[in-house]
């Protein structure tokens, strides 16, 4: 009995001992997933600017005369610059559905730049970089020009954002532009949140434009410095009619536009210099990206498209290309340039992956291209890209650096006079441009016409636009894509 009773003290001894040991493995394994959890790094803040008709040549780092971007080059310095980056479409409204969802417009049924009043917007449906972040605990803000429908249920508190303060739609859609002015364009308003506040009433007002952006973006940095935020700032100009506020005024050789172009590099400048005083400058990615390329027929007015063929509302290179900086301390390469082809379609999947967030449920076209932006140029995200415009012609395609072009009417810069002080010279809608085939590595201004010496690469990109045809459609052969989704339409 005694032995018993001993040999039973010592299994609840070595019970005791493995019960502690168990408990203290569960509690170091707690700790250790504590303190992993507490290492893990803070998903990143997103900044994300988005000019209105600046072409690729109008920065100091791209070509720029008689005005410098200090601030702008001084991002270039800091991260990487990406000199082959294209909008899905060179027009307002288009441009930004498809930054917005990672989809050629047309998948959407978005083409051209909407009026004041539309009964079509961006489908609330669609889900949109916005609606992505803030379900992943962003909070999201956009202060600047919309342009993806004015009406209530299109408006960006409708698509995913907390917070917006901008214009709903190109402020030349006003009855005050020079070569409106006999227009029936409604008055011009600031939108806060779904309401109507001031009327822009005057170039003065116009004037105001990018300080009262950038107080309103800068504001929205110290409100939410201490969770994740995606920060959104489509800047209305260059877009014209052009102003400047009094500190820019008159400040540049170039006139009007230096001083538009000097305004927004230095809200640029604000907006990186609050992130460094907040302590966010290590985890925000800031992108800096244009709509479409320059509305050249405005002359002194206008950008420059770098040397690039035409401008906006083309499908040429000049319409279609444009700057791109990224920034990111520590994980986007400084002084970087990058020639790989890359699309507006590609900031959402690109961007929700890095911040942890999800795809969209229904089918995009951008592709996500993290390791070529933290460095590796060995990789190829994109190798080719649809070229439509209009309603949907499909205007030309391209793989790699080649590019076939189809025999299409369009608008032509060339040949005219452009305007001067605000007013347009003329650019004909309905120039005939013939079938062509250009390699862009050795002619980027698109200027000769290599399809008869290359039949075996045209015949390959024929290929490929039989491919977007079947998948997208194209009004210039009168056929209908089998993946085209509705725009949102105001109930009858």
């Amino acid at each position: 009995m005694v032995f018993l009773l001993f040999t039973m003290i010592r299994i609840s001894k070595r019970v005791l001992r493995l019960f502690l040991a168990v408990v203290t493995l569960a509690g170091l394994g707690m700790a250790i997933s504590a303190w992993t959890k507490k290492a893990a790094p803070a998903p990143p803040n997103v900044v994300l600017f988005f000019m209105d008709d600046m072409g690729y040549g109008d920065l100091s780092v791209t070509g720029a005369l008689d005005y410098t971007t200090p601030n702008l080059d001084r991002m270039a310095a800091e991260g990487s610059r990406f000199s082959n980056f294209l909008v899905a479409q060179a027009v307002c409204s288009a441009s930004r559905a498809a930054l917005m969802t990672g989809c050629y417009p047309n998948r959407l049924g978005v083409s051209g730049a909407f009026g004041p009043n539309s009964p079509i917007g961006l489908n609330p449906n669609e889900e949109t970089l916005a609606d992505l972040l803030k379900e992943r605990g962003y909070a999201t803000g956009i202060f600047g020009k919309w342009h993806l429908g004015d009406k209530q249920p299109f408006l960006p508190l409708q698509q995913g954002f907390d917070e917006y303060y901008g214009v709903p739609y190109s402020h030349d859609m006003w009855p005050l532009h020079p070569w409106q002015a006999q227009s029936n364009y409604p008055p011009l308003h600031w939108i806060e949140g779904n309401e109507k506040k001031d009327e822009i009433k005057d170039l003065t007002d116009v004037g105001k434009i990018t300080a009262t952006i950038t107080e309103r973006a800068l504001g929205f940095i110290r409100k939410h410095k201490s969770k994740p935020f995606f920060l959104y700032v489509p800047h209305p100009l260059p877009h014209v009619p052009l102003a400047a506020s009094p500190n820019f005024r008159g400040k540049t050789a170039r006139g009007l536009f230096g001083d538009v172009i000097t305004e927004l590099d230095w809200s640029v400048g604000q907006i990186l210099g609050e992130l460094k005083k907040q302590n966010l400058d290590k985890n925000t990615l800031v992108i800096f990206i244009s709509d479409n390329g320059p509305w050249l027929n405005y002359g002194d007015h206008a950008g420059s498209s770098g040397g690039f063929r035409e401008g906006k509302g083309t499908s040429f290179e000049g319409g279609h290309r444009v700057p791109c900086l990224v920034r990111w301390p520590g994980v986007v390469p400084a002084g970087r340039v990058c020639n790989k082809l890359l699309t507006t379609m590609d900031i959402l999947p690109t961007v929700v992956k890095l911040c942890g967030a999800r795809l969209p449920k229904q089918r995009i076209d951008g592709v996500d291209w993290i390791t070529l932006l933290k460095g590796n140029d060995s990789v190829t995200p994109r190798d080719r890209f649809y070229y439509y415009y209009r309603k949907n012609n499909l205007e030309a395609v391209r793989e790699g650096d080649w590019k076939l072009v189809f025999a299409h009417p369009g608008r032509t810069y060339e040949g005219s006079l452009p305007g001067q002080g605000g007013k347009p010279g003329p650019s004909p809608e309905n120039n005939e441009f013939p079938k062509a085939l250009y390699d862009l590595r050795r002619d980027p201004g698109e200027r000769y016409n290599v399809l008869e010496q290359q039949p075996e690469i045209a015949a390959r990109l024929e290929k490929i636009a039989e491919e977007a045809r079947a998948d997208l459609g194209d009004e210039l052969q009168k056929r209908s894509g089998a993946n085209v989704r509705e725009p949102g339409r105001l109930s009858q």
